[in-house]
């Protein structure tokens, strides 16, 4: 079974392109199509990424932010260096990597908040489902207090039941906010990609 799922991979599309342009996830291309259609990333831009392993994410803001901008990833797993970029390796469920981040910021706001994060998958959808709406809280929690205003969020959920309660949850913060499944994701899979835009300027 893991082997033909494992050819499986190796035969579709995103997979094989990320290999040939030397991304380290297929999941590179999701942020690039979610780019190309909300341009949320900017030349300059300080950017977190949470859920940042194997750096996939990362790499394209790098990209798209240059020289003068500022990318920091952070996640549960080590993550192999890239030039340009700051990797920790910390929860998000966690006080104490929110304080890394901020003190990785040195006194600065970020530009962008990302959020790729998936729980460790159960079998059980609806407990899946119901943790990838806890991370994603975590993650728009994390963006309140980091981003600066007018600051731009994306975070990554599973469909269902707790869905519309997080995004009515996050209008509350952002003027804009938009439901988008890029053509990269698997036609098999449930997520959805929230796109906040215009953190509003107040006090949370």
């Amino acid at each position: 079974m893991a082997t033909r799922w494992y050819s499986e991979k190796k035969r579709e599309h995103y997979y094989n392109e990320a290999k040939k342009v030397g991304y380290r996830a297929r999941s590179a291309f999701k942020l690039k199509q979610i780019q190309n259609k909300f341009n949320i990333l900017k030349e300059g831009n300080t950017v977190i990424d949470l859920g940042a392993a194997p750096g996939g994410w990362s790499q394209v803001a790098k990209e798209i932010v240059g020289e003068n901008g500022t990318v920091i990833g952070i996640d549960l797993s080590p993550i192999i260096p890239i030039s340009g970029i700051t990797f920790l390796q910390g929860d998000m469920t966690d006080e104490i990597s929110l304080e890394e981040i901020i003190n990785s910021l040195d006194g600065k706001k970020a530009d962008v908040v990302l959020s790729d994060m998936s729980p460790d998958i159960s079998g059980n959808y609806s407990v899946d489902h119901a943790r990838s709406i806890y991370l994603c809280e975590q993650a728009l929690m994390t963006a309140n207090q980091i981003l600066k205003p007018g600051g731009h969020f994306i975070c990554k959920a599973f469909n269902g039941e707790y869905l519309q309660d997080f995004i009515k949850m996050t209008k509350e913060k952002y003027k804009k906010v938009y439901q988008y499944i890029p053509k990269a994701s698997r036609k098999t899979s449930s997520e959805i990609y929230i796109i906040a835009k215009f953190l509003q300027n107040r006090q949370f």
